[in-house]
């Protein structure tokens, strides 16, 4: 930058020769209107620091009154004849470089940032917590949430996009100034739930708990696929939502509590899941727009005859991949703003409207000749004196020109580059504000105007010289690092970006400002008119072509090992993929962060995910089914564990059918208040989900639940049953899956048959029964209704049929128990005692006797007239199962093409266990009560070819049976009867 290039009518920039630059002009004129307007505005500013009563230090050469300060009293006996306007200016100049007692001076350290680049919030394991905790910004910011669409519209014909191919400053919400923000501003009152929030044990979880559903409302509410990107745009509007709040509860937490690791965790986590939906929302917009051949595109212009900004405007026309880096700079600088709102504090610069004051005032006090400073300082205050004279500034003023450029490199990773010049002018460089302007493409709109109206010219006529200008200064060490950072950045150098980049978001930016800068200025010298050339550009300019793919793999080999650790982190990885646009790399990626069990992705990731394959899939691009149908799957099992009833059908009904289904069983299966059931099958429906499927899953996987082996021992009484177990209790309350809907009686009815045959084999009575309670008595007729109904008069299904006879020969069984109970109580717990009277007794006693003897007796006949109809009950009851007609009990009436193999094995088995058992019931009845010919007439019924019963007994049974009836008969021979009953 020391070397002034020429050429013909036109002279290179220099930041040395005063009288022949632009910048020697802007500071001469700056100079005469700070000579002729400082001294006014220094009286302002100490009357009103004089109002804030703000002290003098005492070591302070200048004081603010003669009779202070005895360190200057020399120079005020010397200098008495001086105008009362120098001495404030003076003494203002000497504040400003040794601050009083009554105002602190802002100390250096807490002004020194490594970096104002934003900085993510690094993960718990890398981060002091109690050091977030207990931070509490100078004012809090509420950003307002921009709409992300808008860097994906970009039209070419735009300022912003003409200028695109060295920086755009992207949208931003507009801020508040300093001088409208009062303490008031900064206070944030803590509520109610707050404070709650504060006192749960994973605050970032509870507070952010709402965004499942949140996120299923706008799913649902924009589920047209013209209204994808809408939906993007309000994922990525929740999620700031939730990062807003989580800041604010953050600030709130007190010093030292552990468990806010997790909220900043989740705070982190939510903030890259805003950013990666608006890049997604940003890249897909305009790929989806442009997705027509480029090569039909109108590209005819006469090329001789375009400006440079219509070069450019052209280029990002018909090439996408540039256009889309483009998006991928204003993506970045987007998220920067939002951090710098968050993170940063605002930077106050002794320097207020006068560049370098100290350094002024030194040198007014050097000229005055009152100055004792030996300090080796420069000897005038143009821009480039530091650099041609090799002398510094003033110490504070050194101090002020790093936080400076410090700031304005932030601004312009922002995007910012208005408020950045805002910034210079506020601190007294205007010049330096004059020279961010320098990169700006030349266009001048009045070459091909009809009109007679003149317009203003746009950019800079000699921008090329300007560039060649900005990558010497950037390679010239005497410049401050940030001073040269931003040389770079207008001039393409990213070797000279790279050194103040602290994050992954920072390298990125700068290589993919660098790459479309390339293209852009290759465009522009390859067209340029004919009889112009260009400033030659340095040989290594072009000499590292950037593409995308190059890019990252330079991020994942960086030097830096922090900035390597972070492109492995997923968002970055998911970010690279999107911004590659390889949706099937980015998908196996996705499903094999599943696969890790050890560190499967948090609940908010996998959400993400999974509407990231929903997006996908609405836009067609969903090419590894199995995997995207796993991401989703694995959100629905997160739903269900944490039973969202509200979610789990939405994201079911996203599956293919038999795993919609599955899922959504699984999940009914943890639902058992009655009126949640009936919701969570209303929102199934809702959500489109085969509700009978559904339901019959449920009851078949709840019954299939620890299966036990049918009891063959026939010797058991309904007395010893088995007590019904918390499993039994689950598969009887299944049935009411199947109740709740008229239209699945005929399955309820088969699935309660299939519970019921399992409580009979166990002998577990008392659980049939609860199951054949649950069937609502009306169940065959509803069940005949709905056929006729469907199908008209055509037969019932063999199906439905069967399971019919099998409810009615289960009823036939149960009522043949009970009426067995109940005989068996009659029989052995209601007979009368008969009364008994000592051998000597009294004349009363014998007449009480009699009394209850009459009384007795009288019970007596009444217990054996309900004994008769008991055992008259019990018989015909066992009966009606022993001649069950239709082919017998527990077989069925018409037989399939396709037999369940497993329920016929099961009637089969029944019939075993329960026929023998009835019959040995039967002829104990008959036996007790006397009536013994009729329990040898048992043997008969038995035999009987016509039901094959014998079929059912094995050897020891009939061995057992013949030896019941043996003793049958030897009762009728005492009897004088033959052994059947009949007189001799």
């Amino acid at each position: 930058m020391n070397v002034v290039e020429e050429r013909p009518n036109r002279l290179s920039s220099s930041f040395f020769e005063q009288g022949e630059t632009s910048l020697t002009n802007i500071w001469k004129t700056q100079q005469k209107y700070i000579s002729g307007n400082m001294n006014e505005k220094t009286d302002r500013h100490e009357d009103y620091n004089r109002s804030l009563s703000f002290g003098v230090a005492e070591n302070s050469p200048i004081p603010r009154s003669i009779s202070k300060n005895a360190k200057g009293s020399s120079f005020l006996r010397g200098q008495k004849n001086h105008s009362e306007r120098i001495r404030r200016s003076m003494g203002l100049l000497d504040q400003a470089a040794t601050p009083g007692l009554g105002v602190p001076a802002t100390p250096s350290s807490a002004l020194k940032y490594s970096t104002y680049t934003p900085n993510k919030l690094p993960i718990p394991s890398q981060y002091d917590v109690t050091g977030i905790l207990s931070h509490t910004p100078r004012r809090l910011k509420t950003p307002s949430t921009p709409d992300p669409m808008g860097l994906g519209n970009m039209s070419v014909a735009d300022q912003t996009r003409l200028a695109a191919s060295l920086l755009v400053t992207p949208l931003r919400p507009p801020t508040t100034s300093l001088e409208s923000m009062t303490p008031g501003a900064m206070t944030e009152d803590v509520t109610l739930t707050n404070v709650n929030l504060l006192l749960e044990d994973d605050p970032g979880m509870s507070a952010t708990a709402g965004l499942f559903e949140d996120f299923m409302k706008s799913f649902r509410m924009f589920s047209s696929p013209t209204d994808v990107f809408r939906l993007v745009a309000e994922y990525e509007k929740l999620c700031s939502e939730q990062v807003t709040m989580l800041n604010k509860l953050v600030k709130k937490a007190n010093p030292g509590q552990n468990k806010f690791s997790k909220t900043v965790e989740v705070l982190n986590l939510l903030d890259q899941e805003k950013c990666t939906w608006r890049l997604l929302g940003s890249l897909y917009q305009d790929r989806q727009q442009y997705m027509e051949d480029e090569e039909n595109m109108d590209t005819g212009m006469d090329i001789l005859r375009k400006s440079e900004q219509e070069i450019s405007n052209s280029l990002f026309a018909r090439n996408s991949s540039l256009r889309q880096s483009q998006i991928v700079v204003d993506w970045l600088e987007r998220n920067a703003v939002d951090q710098i709102q968050d993170y940063y504090e605002n930077v106050e610069f002794y320097s207020q409207s006068v560049c370098w004051e100290n350094t002024l005032h030194s040198l007014q006090q050097k000229t005055a000749g009152v100055s004792r400073s030996d300090r080796n300082l420069v000897s005038q205050m143009d821009p480039d004196a530091p650099i041609r004279e090799n002398k510094p500034l003033a110490e504070l003023d050194r101090e002020d020109e790093a936080r400076l450029l410090k700031n304005l490199f932030a601004k312009i990773r922002a995007g910012q580059l208005e408020d950045a010049q805002r910034l210079c002018k506020k601190c007294g460089q205007a010049w330096r504000a004059a020279t961010l302007e320098g990169w700006k493409l030349y266009h001048d709109s009045n070459m091909k105007a009809s009109s007679g109206n003149i317009a203003s010219i746009e950019g800079n006529p000699n921008r090329d010289i300007w560039k060649a200008t900005a990558w010497r200064m950037s390679q010239d060490e005497r410049f401050h690092p940030y001073e040269r950072a931003i040389a770079a950045v207008f001039s393409g150098n990213l070797k000279e970006v790279l050194p103040v980049c602290r994050s992954w978001d920072d390298c990125l930016w700068a290589y993919f400002r660098v790459m479309v800068d390339q293209q852009v200025e290759q465009e522009i010298r390859e067209n340029v008119e004919p009889g112009c050339e260009c400033e030659p550009l340095p040989d290594n300019y072009f000499d590292k072509l950037l593409t995308t793919t190059k890019i990252f793999q330079d991020l994942q080999a960086f030097p830096s090992e922090e900035i390597e650790m972070q492109s492995k982190q997923k968002y970055h990885m998911i970010q690279k993929y999107l911004i590659l646009g390889e949706v099937d790399a980015l998908i196996e990626e996705m499903g094999e962060w599943l696969q890790d069990v050890a560190n499967r992705p948090s609940k908010h990731l996998v959400r993400f995910m999974a509407h990231v394959v929903l997006f996908f899939r609405s836009l067609g691009l969903d090419s590894k089914e199995e995997i995207c149908t796993a991401i989703i799957e694995a959100y629905v099992k997160d739903l269900v564990d944490v039973k969202h009833l509200e979610l789990v059908s939405v994201y079911a009904a996203q599956l293919p059918e038999f795993l919609q289904v599955a899922c959504y069983a699984h999940f009914l299966e943890g639902i058992h208040e009655k009126e949640t059931r009936k919701y969570c099958l209303q929102l199934a429906e809702d959500a489109g989900l085969d509700v009978p499927k559904i339901t019959k899953t449920v009851v078949e996987n709840i019954r299939n639940r620890d299966l036990t082996e049918f009891d063959a021992d026939t010797e058991s009484t309904p007395a010893l049953d088995a007590a019904t177990s918390e499993e039994d209790r689950k598969k009887i309350e299944a049935i009411d899956w199947l109740v709740f809907d008229p239209s699945q009686r005929a399955e309820a009815l088969k699935q309660s048959n299939a519970v019921m045959r399992t409580f009979l084999g166990i002998k577990k009575h008392d659980a049939a029964r609860e199951v054949f309670h649950k069937i609502p008595g009306d169940t065959i007729d509803v069940i005949l209704k709905n056929w006729l109904g469907h199908a008209g008069r055509v037969p019932l299904p063999t199906e439905d049929d069967n399971a019919i006879k099998e409810y009615l020969c289960i009823k036939a069984y149960l009522n043949a128990l009970d009426t067995f109970n109940d005989w068996f109580e009659h029989y052995h717990n209601r007979k009368p005692v008969e009364p008994s009277i000592q051998e000597v007794a009294t004349f009363q006693q014998k007449v009480h006797h009699e009394h209850k003897e009459k009384e007795f007796k009288m019970e007596l006949e009444r217990w054996e007239h309900g004994l008769n109809n008991n055992t008259k009950a019990v018989v015909d009851n066992i009966y009606n199962v022993l001649l069950f007609p239709d082919g017998g009990w527990m077989v069925d009436q018409h037989t399939e093409d396709s037999i369940d193999n497993a329920r016929a094995t099961q009637l089969e088995r029944l019939r075993e266990i329960c026929i023998p058992m009835l019959c040995f019931l039967l002829q104990s009845v008959l036996h007790t009560t006397g009536q013994y010919q009729q329990a040898i007439m048992l043997a008969d019924v038995i035999a009987s070819e016509e039901q094959q019963l014998y079929t059912v007994f094995d050897k020891d049974e009939l061995r057992k049976l013949l030896q019941k009836l043996r003793e049958s008969s030897i009762e009728l021979l005492d009897s004088n009867l033959d052994a059947l009953g009949y007189e001799m």
